[in-house]
């Protein structure tokens, strides 16, 4: 089906996609401007993962205050041009992962930061509060349900594996996928500092 530059500009303005890319989803969603939408998202979500290897460099450190002053965070999020910096939508996704940071308390930016002595501590801990309810279960039971109590504590450790809190509905990693998808750039969170009034640092 052929479809309007007045519709393949609309969907570039919203998704901020190519045009080729624009037309395409348009004409195999048949002209559908929100399908058109879904149709982008879903091939941008899958092309993250292969724009995770580019070199973040530019970006934002964002600061929230939160309380009068008795909590605060900092955080540093990367992207690859200063031209993403500067946008809405990436700096509305910094001030989002602010303010996760601040309302969640994750102590760690991704899995792969967690000590390994740490998962391995957590994993025994999950053991012995398993053991009872577990007596008699196969080994490979005992530890699928072990590595499924690993995999609670690290949605509350890890920030990215985190409930997003404006949409519980899907995780931090994705938000951040949503706008990789309609930036077309490498987003990296680099480090965040939680800070509480009183309490000790480490």
């Amino acid at each position: 089906m052929a479809v309007s530059l007045e519709l393949v500009k609309e969907l570039r303005a919203r998704t901020g996609a190519g045009m080729m890319d624009c037309k395409g989803a348009l004409e195999e969603a048949g002209g559908d401007l929100d399908r058109a939408i879904e149709l982008l998202r879903k091939r941008g979500l899958a092309q993250a993962a292969k724009r995770a290897g580019r070199a973040a460099t530019q970006g934002l450190v964002d600061a929230y205050i939160h309380g009068g002053g008795t909590l605060g965070v900092l955080v540093e999020v990367n992207c690859e041009t200063d031209f993403v910096a500067r946008t809405d939508e990436f700096r509305q996704l910094v001030r989002d992962l602010a303010l996760q940071i601040a309302a969640r308390d994750p102590r760690y930016v991704r899995r792969e930061d967690v000590p390994e002595a740490e998962l391995e501590r957590e994993r025994e801990i999950a053991r012995a509060q398993l053991a009872q309810q577990l007596q008699g279960k196969p080994p490979a039971a005992v530890e699928r349900a072990v590595e499924g109590k690993l995999g609670k504590w690290l949605e509350e450790v890890v920030l990215l594996e985190q409930p997003f809190i404006r949409d519980e509905s899907k995780k931090v990693r994705d938000r951040i996928a949503e706008v990789v998808a309609r930036t077309g750039e490498n987003i990296v969170v680099r480090r965040f500092a939680r800070f509480k009034l009183g309490e000790a640092g480490e």
